[in-house]
C-alpha cells in the first residue's frame, strides 16, 4: 500500500482537525490605497485618464470590496489624478458605505436609470472631458456596450494592462496569506488520503474535502476529484468514480483564505503502484521540479514551460501539445482567483520577477490508462523559486510520511 494512503477514516480526520488560521492577517487599507497610486502612475504613463472596474476580483484587490456580481452595475472608477469613486445602486448605497475600507465618494443611480452614463459622468466629474477609459476585463459587454454609447468622445481600453501588471506580483502580504492557504490545502489532501477507502465515491471525497477545509478555518474552492482512468482527463469528467484497489487517485483542490488562494494537485495510488504507474509517476515528478528550477528573475515565463515539456518529450511522450503527454500549459499565476497572468506557458517572454506566484503543474495524460498531475504553487524571489508547500516525495510516499 502507498504510504499515507488508506487506514482512517473521514470521520476521524475531521474529529481531529483544529482551525488554523489564527496568524492570517487581511489586506490592510494602506496596502489597498497603495495599490490604487500604483495602478495611477501606469495610468498616467500610458496615458489613461480613468481605469472603470466592475463587481470583480479586481474591484476587490484595490478596494477591499467583496461582492457577487449581478446585473446591477456596482463598482468604482479610479482616476489617474484624485481620489477614487465609487458606483452603487441607490438602495445599496448604505450596505456599500458599511463596506469601504477607504475614501467616501458614492455615485448611485435608481432603477429606472443608465448606470453606465452614470460612470461616464463620474468621469467627467474627475477632470475628464474626453481621452481612455479603461476597462476592467472581467466587466460585461451590455455594461461594455452601455459606456461607449454614453461616453461617445472617449476612447476604450482592456483595462488588463493596469489591472494584471498590479495584480501579478505579490506583496509580502499577499504571500502571507498564500502560504496560510496552501498549508491549510496540503493539510486537507493529506487527511483524504489517509481516509480513503475501497468503495469510495468521487462525490464522498468532495463532500470530505469541503468539509475539512471549513474545519480548518477556511473557505473551500471546490476542485476535483479522478479515480482510475479518468485521472487522465485534465479537467475531470461528467460522471461519478468508484474506488477500487490499483486505481490512480486525483485530487485537486484549494481554498480561500482572506480572499487568497491556494491551489494543489496530488496524484498517487491507491494500493500498490505497477512498474507503469512508476514509471509515469517519476517522470512527471522530475518534470514539475525541472519547471519550478527554470524559473528565475528576469527569465520569461514560457521557460517553465519549455523545462517541463522537454523532460516530458525525452520520456517519449508528446510532442508539443500531443497526447500521450502535456495537453495545456504547464502553470498559471494564482492570487485572488485561482488563474491569473501570468501565464507560464510557450510565446510568454515576459521576463519573470520577483514576487511572482505561479503554478506548476506538467500534466501527463495517458486516456484510456490513467493520468498524473503533481501541482504545486511557487512563489519568485530574487535568489530563485520557493515552493509554498513541499512537493511529492515520491510514488511509494507520496507525503513523506516515512521520511
Amino acid at each position: 500500500m502507498t504510504a499515507g494512503v488508506g487506514g482512517s477514516s473521514f470521520e476521524a480526520e475531521l474529529a481531529a482537525m483544529e482551525p488554523a488560521v489564527a496568524g492570517a492577517v487581511p489586506i490592510a487599507a494602506d496596502e489597498l490605497q497603495q495599490r490604487v497610486a500604483t495602478a495611477q502612475a501606469m495610468m498616467r504613463a500610458q496615458g489613461v485618464h480613468a481605469l472603470y472596474l466592475d463587481t470583480s476580483s479586481n474591484l476587490a484587490y484595490f478596494t477591499g470590496i467583496n461582492l457577487k456580481p449581478t446585473e446591477r452595475l456596482h463598482g468604482a472608477v479610479i482616476p489617474a489624478e484624485g481620489d477614487i469613486a465609487y458606483l452603487s445602486p441607490t438602495f445599496e448605497e448604505p450596505k456599500t458605505r458599511t463596506m469601504l475600507r477607504f475614501g467616501a465618494d458614492i455615485r448611485v443611480w435608481e432603477e429606472h436609470e443608465d448606470p453606465t452614463a452614470l460612470v461616464i459622468d463620474t468621469v467627467r466629474s474627475q477632470g475628464y472631458e474626453d481621452g481612455t477609459i479603461a476597462i476592467d476585463p472581467a466587466t460585461p459587454f451590455f455594461t461594455v456596450d452601455g459606456m461607449r454609447k454614453a461616453g461617445n468622445r472617449f476612447g476604450f481600453s482592456n483595462g488588463s494592462a493596469i489591472t494584471a501588471a498590479c495584480r501579478q506580483v505579490k506583496s509580502a502580504a499577499e504571500i502571507a496569506l498564500m502560504q496560510v492557504a496552501n498549508n491549510i490545502t496540503l493539510t486537507v489532501h493529506k487527511a483524504a488520503a489517509r481516509g480513503l477507502a475501497a468503495g469510495m465515491t468521487t462525490a464522498e471525497v468532495k463532500l470530505f474535502i469541503d468539509a475539512a477545509h471549513r474545519k480548518l478555518g477556511a473557505q473551500p474552492a471546490g476542485g476535483a476529484v479522478q479515480f482510475g482512468e479518468a485521472t487522465a482527463y485534465p479537467h475531470g469528467v461528467p460522471y461519478e468514480q468508484t474506488l477500487a484497489d490499483g486505481d490512480m487517485v486525483l485530487i485537486d483542490t484549494g481554498c480561500f483564505v482572506h480572499g487568497y488562494r491556494s491551489d494543489i494537485t496530488r496524484t498517487y495510488v491507491f494500493g500498490a503502484p505497477t512498474a507503469r504507474q512508476r514509471e509515469i509517476w517519476d517522470l512527471e515528478q522530475r518534470a514539475q521540479l525541472a519547471g519550478f528550477t527554470a524559473a528565475a528573475v528576469g527569465t520569461p515565463c514560457e521557460a517553465v514551460d519549455a523545462a517541463a515539456r522537454g523532460v516530458i518529450a525525452s520520456g517519449g511522450f508528446g510532442p508539443d501539445y500531443a497526447t500521450p503527454g502535456l495537453p495545456h500549459r504547464t502553470g498559471h499565476g494564482i492570487g485572488m482567483d485561482v488563474h491569473e497572468e501570468a501565464f507560464m506557458v510557450r510565446g510568454n517572454r515576459l521576463p519573470m520577477q520577483a514576487g511572482m506566484c505561479f503554478s506548476v503543474e506538467p500534466t501527463i495524460c495517458i486516456y484510456g490508462e490513467f493520468g498524473i498531475r503533481l501541482e504545486d504553487i511557487a512563489y519568485l524571489t530574487e535568489a530563485g523559486p520557493r515552493w509554498f508547500t513541499a512537493p511529492c516525495r515520491s510514488v511509494d510516499d507520496p507525503f513523506g510520511v516515512e521520511a
